[in-house]
């Protein structure tokens, strides 16, 4: 999702309709449609960089060339990637990937998709 405004945040999450098991991600995907509705209230440029866990990214290349893409203020790290033990490694290569390709950025965590915006908000002026 983008706002019409510059982009300013990236929001870097897991991709509902991509993550295994038996459940149902339209609750989830409303969220964080409804989360990432408000930076266009507010005015501030947001893109997504949703990553699945089926297989079929190159982790390293979908966020590298994100966060390659635009001089970000702020990059948020979503809840799914943070509240799983299971994901980890995931959690540390993201971070690691946001230190090398957006060193200016602050990082930020929400805590549910939800407040997606206020966790940015601390950080952008």
């Amino acid at each position: 999702m983008d706002t019409t405004a510059s982009p300013r945040v990236l929001v870097i999450g897991l991709d509902p309709y991509r993550v295994p098991g038996p459940w149902d991600p339209e609750p989830a995907a409303k969220a964080i449609k409804a989360g990432l509705a408000k930076f266009a209230e507010h005015d501030v440029g947001v893109e997504t960089c949703l990553i699945g866990l089926d297989g079929s990214d190159d982790m390293e290349a979908v966020v590298g060339n994100a966060l390659r893409a635009h001089p970000w203020e702020c990059v948020t790290v979503g809840g799914g990637l943070r509240h799983s033990d299971d994901q980890v490694e995931l959690l540390e290569q993201v971070v690691n990937l946001v230190r090398r390709h957006a060193p200016d950025a602050a990082i930020a965590f929400n805590s549910t998709p939800a407040t997606t915006y206020e966790a940015a908000a601390r950080w952008i002026e």
